[in-house]
């Protein structure tokens, strides 16, 4: 294998492979890139973890055809502290990479590309065009409920539920839950919701954040499924995922009717209190307490080590008194991802969980749900 690739195209096919490649795994191969170079002038540079897997295309001049799996981490950090735009990549005996640019020279030992773990190949996917940064929206507005306990395998992700004319998104940690709904594009052929996992998310959002840069709007980007797997395809990359298995709890039974208490506040007030309020609220729990009165907000918190701080906040509201906990990390999760200029609370009583939404049309979709705190 030989070939000349320009520093910044290979820069980015690794910086795909980073979150995926295994820093601490038993087969030292899951830490490594494949470099493949083909005859129509194309590196085809590929990255798993036997779960997640992405692959891409990236144009360079081949003189020698090859393949070499290469440790992943210390050919970026390589690639991208290159002194010359030009990179010049030569496979050696012994499964050595041997990279040059301008006047600096690398080695790198590598593996047989034959060791590397054949990529999954899927005939019949039914896909769906996407709006890259729709899709995004939705993953970004509902990715940050997911549980991070792996005990819970099945709330490791969020579902991904096509529902008659809508595709609903939803994420549950058991404390609180995001769901968010925009018009379905197309037919995904799926008997019930998936749940895609939170890692396979993650990566999912980096290419969907390139093909949402201007200029890239019109990629034929695509999502199907196929067996146990969800596939993402532009031009040039596809990443393939293994879905969680197991069933996503029954969320609409957690989602309450409308609390008799509404309370309209200015969303980027609401975030800015609950930040400087919870700086002295217990470092685990986060926990601050709402005192509702009519026209008013108080936000309050306690800590027998740092001390305690309560700020007012102006809002809409004319019912009945009210005192409630929270976790404020839950609530300033999801006021950080509206977009309306006031967020709207909805509360029935101080057991009871409070729904958030936005207030204006642009957030229209979208239902958060916090279960409340014995402060």
């Amino acid at each position: 294998m030989e070939l000349k690739i320009g520093a910044q195209e290979l820069a980015r096919a690794l910086a795909r492979s980073q979150g995926i490649v295994e820093k601490k795994s038993t087969m030292p191969i899951l830490s490594h890139v494949l470099l493949e170079a083909g005859k129509d002038n194309v590196l085809h540079v590929s990255a798993t973890d036997l779960d997640l897997s992405v692959s891409s295309e990236h144009p360079c001049e081949v003189a020698k055809e090859g393949a070499l799996a290469v440790p992943a981490k210390n050919l970026f950090e390589i690639v991208r502290s290159l002194p010359e735009q030009q990179v010049t990549l030569k496979k050696a005996g012994n499964n050595y990479l041997e990279l040059r640019s301008g006047p600096s020279e690398f080695r790198l030992v590598g593996l047989p590309a034959e060791d590397f773990p054949a990529l999954p190949k899927f005939e019949k996917v039914t896909f769906v065009e996407v709006v890259p940064a729709e899709l995004l929206e939705q993953i970004d507005r509902t990715s940050f409920a997911a549980s991070t306990d792996e005990t819970r395998y099945n709330l490791n992700g969020v579902l991904f539920e096509p529902q008659g004319p809508v595709l609903r998104l939803v994420a549950t940690d058991g404390h609180r839950l995001a769901l968010s709904e925009r018009p379905l594009a197309g037919d995904y052929a799926l008997k019930r919701g998936v749940i895609l996992p939170r890692k396979g998310l993650q990566e999912l959002k980096k290419l969907l954040g390139e093909g949402a840069e201007p200029g890239q709007e019109k990629t034929d980007t695509r999502l199907g499924f196929a067996e146990n797997s969800a596939v993402y395809r532009r031009p040039g990359v596809v990443l393939a995922m293994r879905l969680i298995e197991g069933l996503f709890p029954d969320y609409k039974q957690v989602i309450p009717k409308q609390g008799e208490k509404i309370v309209k506040v200015g969303r980027l007030r609401l975030l800015e209190t609950l930040r400087r309020v919870s700086l002295l609220a217990s470092d685990k729990s986060h926990a601050v307490k709402l005192e509702l009165s009519p026209g008013l907000l108080k936000v309050l918190s306690q800590n027998p080590d740092l001390g305690d701080a309560k700020e007012e906040v102006p809002v809409e509201y004319a019912g009945e008194p009210l005192k409630i906990g929270f976790n404020a990390r839950y609530i300033t999760d999801v006021a950080a991802v509206l977009k309306s200029d006031d967020v709207q609370l909805e509360l029935a009583d101080d057991l009871s969980p409070g729904v958030l939404r936005g207030a204006g049309p642009e957030d229209a979709g979208y239902t958060a749900v916090v279960m409340p705190m014995r402060i």
